[in-house]
Formats: structure tokens, C-alpha cells, sequence
């Protein structure tokens, strides 16, 4: 019999909670979905993004990646090994004035919902002749340690943070 990975059921029970807010709790609006196989590093990954359903001006995007070793690890049964899967979370906004206080304070705030177990990084950028002033800010959340299916339950409360997160950077 198929026993599904840690991957896959991870990316089912993420595809699940947040296509339930986007159809029946019309919480949120999906806007793009990505699941991938990377046959030259034989890698997964699964991406789901979405705003909310009144305020798309900032967007989220879940990350769910699997390596090789992740895989192998847990295929394999290695001794020692730590299967599981890296989670990302990339969050789109304009920046318009004053974009180093807002940059510090989008890092802050972002810290503090997920307790500083995140390590967050912010590009700037802008299209060279557009007359809107200020920059979109990409934003990229990174866990700094893996998750596996013991965080089954969790997935809830986490999406319901990265709701309040798009709030509060709406509110920035």
C-alpha cells in the first residue's frame, strides 16, 4: 500500500485549511497555487498564495518544501535522520514614505507573532519609470526549524497568524 510522505500530507492538510477559507469561509481569495517535482535535484515543492478577501493589497504565499535528503531520510528510515519539510512564508507590499521605519517595524511585528523562531528578510524594489512613488517590499519569512506531520494540529492556529499578519501589514 501507498504510504503517502510527510510532504504530501503536510501539503494536503495546508491545501485543505486554506481552500476552506477561500471557498466557504470566503476569508480569504487564493491567487496563484504552485505544486512542483524537481527531477534535476528530485525535490517538492508546494506554494499557495492568497490575500484576504477586502484588503488585496498585501499578499501571503505558504512555502512547503521537501529536499532529497528530506525524502531519503524518511523513505529510507535513516538512523539519525531528520525528515520533514521546510516552510517559507513570503508576504507582497507597497512601501510608499518613510520606508526604513516601515521596514523595521514589518520585521518587529513579524517576529513577535512567531516568537523570533523566524528569520525574516525584505527586498525592496521598483519598475524604473513608474510615476507611483515608494517600492514593493518582499517580504520572506523563514522557519528556522522543519516541520513534519507532529505539526498536523498546529496548522490551524498558524494560518489563522498569517491572517493577522496581512491585518497588520495592511495596517503598516
Amino acid at each position: 500500500m501507498y504510504d503517502p510522505t510527510v510532504f504530501e500530507n503536510l501539503k494536503v492538510a495546508f491545501e485543505n485549511r486554506v481552500y476552506d477559507l477561500d471557498t466557504i469561509e470566503r476569508e480569504i481569495r487564493i491567487i496563484n497555487r504552485s505544486d512542483q517535482m524537481d527531477f534535476a535535484i528530485l525535490a517538492r515543492r508546494f506554494a499557495v498564495q492568497f490575500t484576504l478577501y477586502h484588503l488585496e493589497d498585501v499578499s501571503a504565499e505558504i512555502i512547503l518544501e521537501a529536499s532529497l535528503q528530506d525524502l531519503a531520510d524518511e523513505i529510507l528510515e535513516t538512523p539519525g535522520g531528520n525528515p520533514g519539510c521546510s516552510l517559507t512564508l513570503h508576504f507582497q507590499k507597497h512601501v510608499r514614505r518613510r520606508e526604513a521605519e516601515q521596514c523595521e517595524l514589518i520585521e518587529e511585528t513579524l517576529s513577535d507573532i512567531w516568537e523570533n523562531e523566524v528569520l525574516v528578510v525584505q527586498t525592496l524594489s521598483f519598475l524604473y519609470g513608474e510615476d507611483e512613488p515608494g517600492y514593493l517590499n518582499n517580504i520572506e519569512v523563514k522557519f528556522r526549524t522543519k516541520i513534519n506531520e507532529d505539526n498536523m494540529r498546529e496548522i490551524p492556529d498558524f494560518i489563522h497568524s498569517i491572517l493577522d499578519a496581512l491585518r497588520v501589514l495592511h495596517a503598516i
